[in-house]
């Protein structure tokens, strides 16, 4: 069973601190956007592994007990997991931590493997057992097989990432050292920053960084391997390159949607191309309006830009209620519509007789979408004219976006024309595919949720694989 996950990671390592748990709890708490079910601490304590982890918020997981009773260390990894339609068990939370004979091993983990399924089953066959459905333990699974056989744990993490098919951003830490990895193609972010104590943090996204004090450093490059030591907690990382992939892929979500406005990733600031994205939609897209109105939070920046390039004003239409989470990665269908109403209310004074531009940042199904429409409408708005800073989605993703498969996207059955009949929208725009480099700045990426053109082979469904087998067996 393939699990698709968006996740945050983050790590610090540097001169011993009793509080460093506190630390990595700051930097969760700034990527707690990137998910909303579980999250886990691990600390390093002269290589005993002391980790606290459970389903729920940054802020329910960890209060002053439960940090307090994290011990102190020179180094500290941390996870925070995306909300998936299945999957959601204690046995998936992260970091995961492995004991064997060479020592410990916890690994945090942002993205999907595209040929998970197939190393699992080479590993069970070999006599692992598994205790969840994650791909991240199996991941956790090759390194220790590698390290078995290796001197050292950067070799047996280079040697380990060989096997791997698809997105991975990697945080770990053996009993002296902290390494990040982030795979070939680039898919999900990693970045690293210096504090002015010396100590490096790694974190998902560099938001985070700012968080806890810290400056950044750079990317870390699509096929590079960072190595601290806690040997030498402030001397300068050592750099592995891997076999680069033809070309680097960064997912043209996370611009579009998953990051945070103001973090930068791969030199781009994510705000500039949400504000872009917005300015491309006005001129593909105008209409004789009253107002411009984002969908909080990420459709705000291309609402900025929509307004900036129309010249019809931007007001605040929509207010979020900052206690709910976000509605595309609650667990299941109901929770999702059933936060909407919830999570926004209209203003009342900026929609009443308006011809109003609606900016949201995409269409998956179109309930979401429907709802929101609703409000305005129920809140007297003369005309919604939405636009969505993205174009429409029409295959699922294999890298780590929980993207439903293709009969339940709404693009994949409906024109234009009729899925703005659908959300009760007076007309509609999607981003134009060809845009994508323009909003991004991003000479190469990865588009397949859009265009079906996968940067690697993509698996077929195992489930199907499974079943049919089973049946051949049987016969």
């Amino acid at each position: 069973m393939a699990i698709h996950e968006e996740c945050g990671v983050f790590g610090i390592i540097g001169s011993r601190r009793d509080d460093i748990a506190r630390d990595v709890y700051h930097g969760l708490y700034a990527l707690q956007h990137r998910g909303q079910e579980s999250c886990g601490i691990v600390v390093n304590d002269d290589g005993v592994f002391s980790a606290h982890k459970e389903l729920g918020l940054v802020g329910e997981v960890f209060g002053e007990a439960e940090l307090n009773a994290l011990p102190g260390g020179c180094m500290s990894i941390g996870h925070v997991r995306y909300g998936t339609t299945g999957g959601n068990t204690k046995s998936n939370i992260q970091p995961m931590v492995v004991s064997h004979q060479k020592g410990n091993l916890a690994l945090a983990h942002n993205g999907n493997l595209a040929n998970s399924l197939d190393l699992r089953d080479s590993l069970e066959l070999s006599g692992a057992i598994f205790h969840s459905t994650s791909d991240t333990e199996t991941i956790c699974y090759m390194i220790t097989r590698e390290r078995l056989k290796t001197d050292s744990i950067e070799q047996a993490v280079l040697s380990a990432v060989k096997y791997l098919e698809g997105a991975y951003s990697l945080v770990m830490m053996s009993s002296t050292k902290l390494l990040a990895v982030r795979d070939p193609h680039g898919f999900r972010p990693l970045c690293f920053g210096k504090r002015e104590d010396g100590s490096f943090v790694v974190a998902s996204e560099s938001c985070a960084l700012t968080a806890v004090g810290a400056t950044f450093v750079r990317d870390i490059l699509p096929g590079e391997m960072l190595v601290f030591q806690s040997e030498t907690p402030n001397s300068d990382p050592v750099s592995y390159m891997g076999e680069p992939a033809p070309k680097k892929s960064p997912c043209i979500f996370e611009y579009i949607y998953f990051a945070r406005p103001d973090s930068v990733i791969d030199c781009i600031a994510v705000h500039d191309t949400r504000v872009r994205a917005g300015q491309i939609l006005a001129r593909e897209y105008p209409v004789d309006a009253d107002v411009v109105v984002g969908v909080p939070d990420s459709g705000l920046d291309a609402a900025i830009g929509y307004s900036r390039e129309s010249g019809i004003p931007y007001e605040i239409g929509l207010v979020k209620n900052k206690y709910v989470g976000r509605s595309f990665i609650a667990p299941s269908q109901d929770q999702r519509t059933d936060t909407v109403r919830i999570k926004l209310s209209p203003v009342k004074s900026v929609l009443e007789g308006k011809k109003v531009v609606l900016i949201d940042d995409s269409i998956v199904r179109g309930t979401t979408s429907r709802r929101i429409i609703n409000i305005l409408r129920e809140a007297g708005a003369k005309e919604i004219h939405l636009r969505i800073s993205s174009p429409p989605f029409r295959h699922p993703c294999f890298y780590g976006v929980d993207i439903d498969s293709e009969d339940k996207l709404i693009a994949n059955h409906h024109t234009p024309e009729e899925i703005a009949a659908l959300t009760g929208a007076d007309s509609i725009g999607f981003l134009p595919i060809e845009s994508l480099g323009e909003m991004s700045g991003c000479e190469t990426y990865c588009s397949a949720c859009f265009d079906g053109d996968y940067p690697t082979k993509i698996p077929s469904d195992p489930r199907k694989d499974r079943f049919e087998k089973k049946l051949s067996e049987a016969r």
